[in-house]
């Protein structure tokens, strides 16, 4: 029987702490936001994974780039960036189910220097129930 260790270790930080520390870094957008935003250029970056976008509808105009590789495509540096990921300027908004791991992620892609980089507060979950349009 392996012993549960209910102590966390020196230095460790719970993810409510990491989710809140990433979430005051960034300047979320809500439903009707990240549809204006889009108008003018925005990039709205899925990152659920398949079984999710099957199981609950998807965005007309995101582009999916799942969560393991969403700082390799967007990097400016990277060997491996996609066509478009070449400005730190970019506007990005990143989104998930719910909004929480998309804010993880913007947090990332901030620290990669994409200034701009956010998330869809609400995620897809709140996309759909603000009535917009979805796949």
């Amino acid at each position: 029987m392996v012993t549960a260790v209910l102590t966390p270790p020196a230095g460790s930080t719970g993810i409510d702490q990491i989710l809140a520390t990433a979430r005051a870094r960034l300047d979320r957008v809500g439903p009707h936001e990240t549809a204006q935003a889009l108008r003018r250029g925005a990039i709205l970056i899925d990152i659920r994974p398949a079984a999710q976008r099957a199981q609950f509808g998807e965005f007309p105009d995101a582009i999916v780039i799942e969560r393991n590789v969403l700082e390799w495509r967007l990097d400016p540096r990277s060997d491996a960036r996609l066509p478009f990921a070449n400005s730190y300027d970019l506007e990005v908004i990143v989104t998930c189910q719910e909004g929480y791991t998309s804010s993880l992620a913007a947090a990332s892609l901030q620290d990669l220097g994409l200034q701009r980089a956010t998330d869809l507060d609400g995620g897809f979950k709140a996309w759909r129930e603000a009535g917009l349009p979805v796949l």
